[in-house]
């Protein structure tokens, strides 16, 4: 081991009692002491923004907005479905279930496949309780206009003329 007044060797790092060797001293930035402006290389260029990451939100939106109205079924099976230990009670909670561990799922490409098999799911379930039905088939189309737009955004960004691209 090295005395403390010594410099490091090459392979030993100096510790924070020891002085570094003047090869390992950083040089100040040149350009800030000179004063010359950054060069284009140092300069960052913002990132541009993924337009399927918005996509994301508003899936995940929608999603949380479904589960708030079939959490609103909760009650009209209790009254009227008779009871919410029924088949139609059961299938409102499986569903609730299965909607909010999707949201946690949007990042995945199958999400998107798991939510539509939801929403059949869902309009099966009308031999429970119709106005499952009525909301599967409600919400069946939201989700198609949703994907209807996501194809037209990806193939504007294919074709690069996204406002984002120009």
């Amino acid at each position: 081991m090295s005395a403390p007044d010594q410099p490091p060797t090459p392979d030993q790092p100096p510790t924070p009692d020891q002085p570094a060797a003047p090869d390992q001293v950083a040089a100040p930035d040149q350009s800030a002491v000179s004063g010359d402006q950054p060069s284009a290389a140092q300069e960052q260029a913002p990132t541009p923004r993924d337009p399927m990451k918005s996509f994301r939100g508003i899936m995940a939106g929608t999603l949380i907005i479904e589960v708030i109205v079939v959490a609103l079924a909760i009650p009209v099976v209790a009254r009227l479905g008779g009871g919410i230990g029924t088949t139609g009670g059961v299938l409102v909670f499986v569903l609730l279930g299965c909607l909010l561990v999707t949201c946690g799922l949007l990042r995945f490409s199958w999400s998107v496949q798991v939510i539509l098999g939801i929403q059949v799911l869902m309009i099966v379930g009308g031999f429970a309780m119709t106005a499952l039905a009525v909301i599967g088939v409600l919400f069946a189309l939201v989700w198609v206009c949703l994907l209807l737009m996501r194809r037209d955004v990806a193939k504007r960004m294919a074709e690069g003329r996204l406002p984002s691209q120009q």
